[in-house]
């Protein structure tokens, strides 16, 4: 967490926190929610092949700004319950997941080596597979889909023996995984 946002947790810290209006998609994009795109629909649908279909109105829009989402990355976390969050400055803005809470981005072989949407490296621990072919990792750091354009890479890493798929039910994964999808959801319960 960067030290300002720390210091600003200290001079406010009553400060409600947001919900809805951040999203991070199953490619490592972070959208922006307005009203209308949250009145457009849910961003953490079933996350189903059917889904990518769809008209995608409850996305929000692309951040494409550098700086603000290297601004968002470094202060990216999850709390005690798996909830994941940026904290902006003293408020937590809670983050609706299309997929997982990390996005794994994976290098070509040799070395295989695996970092996050965020750009944190990571030590590859289990590799799973659901039922609709999409490949997951747990890593020393937390757990998360692979990008689809690294789906080759982790194939490779596969069939060189270096990975061992597990079969797994997507709907079973935040639960397994200890990771909330819609934070949103859960305060409308």
């Amino acid at each position: 967490m960067d030290d300002i946002v720390r210091q600003a947790i200290a001079k406010w810290p009553n400060v409600p926190d947001c919900y809805g209006w951040l999203g991070l998609d199953a490619r490592g994009n972070w959208y922006m929610r307005d009203d209308g795109a949250q009145a457009a629909g849910s961003f953490s649908t079933s996350f189903s092949p059917a889904d990518a279909a769809g008209s995608g109105a409850g996305k929000g829009s692309l951040l494409k700004h550098e700086k603000l989402m290297d601004f968002i990355q470094r202060n990216y976390e999850s709390d005690a319950s798996g909830q994941w969050f940026f904290q902006n400055g003293p408020q937590r803005v809670y983050v609706e997941l299309q997929a997982t809470p990390l996005i794994w981005r994976v290098d070509a072989a040799p070395a295989f080596a695996v970092a996050s949407h965020t750009g944190q490296p990571a030590r590859v621990q289990r590799c799973l597979v659901d039922e609709w072919g999409r490949v997951y990792l747990e890593t020393d750091v937390g757990f998360g889909l692979v990008h689809t354009q690294d789906m080759l890479h982790a194939a490779d890493a596969v069939e060189q023996g270096l990975w061992v798929p597990e079969e797994v039910s997507a709907r079973d994964l935040p639960a397994r995984f200890g990771y909330v999808r819609s934070p949103e959801a859960l305060q409308k319960t």
